[in-house]
């Protein structure tokens, strides 16, 4: 599996605070079965990452990971906030794209609230030849209840990946049915982790996939779009679902 969102460089945000911390999330993601993880730390007011930084970051995990035997590949990355994306140009934009393919681009959608002006937004990013991906819309208030208000964005262009503590049961039952419901109506894209610390949303990307209760749809969400993304291809056609989620009690 391909995690294509995730916390991992250390001291960079709210995600991973020494190396240590990014050590265990690689560990356990690769007992999780993740080969790969695009390390997306946020770009944002209160953690205004530069693409630099990014670079540095992903170049140091590289070597440490190596010389440690963790053999889980760091890919290039961010999670772009709408506000702070209008203030960023298309090249620095085009360096947190993920494996630096310049095409997909992590887009952080907010908890509360629809964005004002997000359509526009997104279509903007669309003309300078950049693919949104939106994170875990399913979390967003005005999304839970109305899954269906998403649809504009993704016949626009738009990708979606929703969060595998969602989709476990994790973050709640609100979450999970907005997940859910996300799924059902072909409007989710990929399936990603959002780990931040070893005591924080750690992967659990093998759990979501399971909750899926549908093996072809849900390696299509963790295999085969992740891989589509991270090569800078076109994503191949979402499958049809056939099976029936689990039901999952909520701790």
């Amino acid at each position: 599996m391909i995690d294509l969102h995730s916390h991992i460089l250390p001291g960079l945000d709210d995600g991973a605070q020494s190396v240590e911390d990014s050590r265990e999330l690689a560990l356990r993601a690769a007992a999780d079965g993740v080969t790969a993880i695009a390390a997306t730390p946020h770009v944002r007011d209160d953690y205004p990452t530069t693409a630099d930084q990014m670079e540095r970051g992903v170049a140091e995990l590289r070597r440490d990971f190596a010389e440690e035997g963790i053999g889980v590949e760091v890919l290039h990355g961010g999670e772009i906030d709408l506000e702070r994306m209008g203030r960023l140009g298309h090249d620095e934009l085009r360096r947190f794209t993920f494996a630096q393919t310049g095409r997909y681009l992590l887009v952080e959608f907010p908890y509360v609230g629809w964005p004002l002006g997000v359509e526009q937004q997104l279509f903007e990013l669309r003309l300078a030849r950049m693919t949104p991906v939106i994170a875990h819309p399913e979390r967003n208030r005005e999304v839970k209840e109305a899954p269906g208000r998403l649809a504009p964005l993704v016949e626009s262009g738009a990708l979606v990946q929703v969060t595998a503590a969602s989709l476990d049961g994790r973050l709640g039952r609100s979450s999970r049915d907005s997940a859910f419901r996300l799924l059902e109506l072909g409007l989710a894209h990929l399936i990603a982790s959002d780990a931040h610390t070893p005591d924080i949303r750690e992967a659990g990307m093998a759990a979501a996939a399971a909750a899926v209760g549908d093996s072809g749809l849900a390696r299509y969400l963790t295999e085969e779009a992740p891989a589509a993304i991270v090569s800078g291809e076109d994503l191949p056609e979402l499958p049809a679902r056939t099976g029936r989620r689990k039901r999952l009690g909520l701790f």
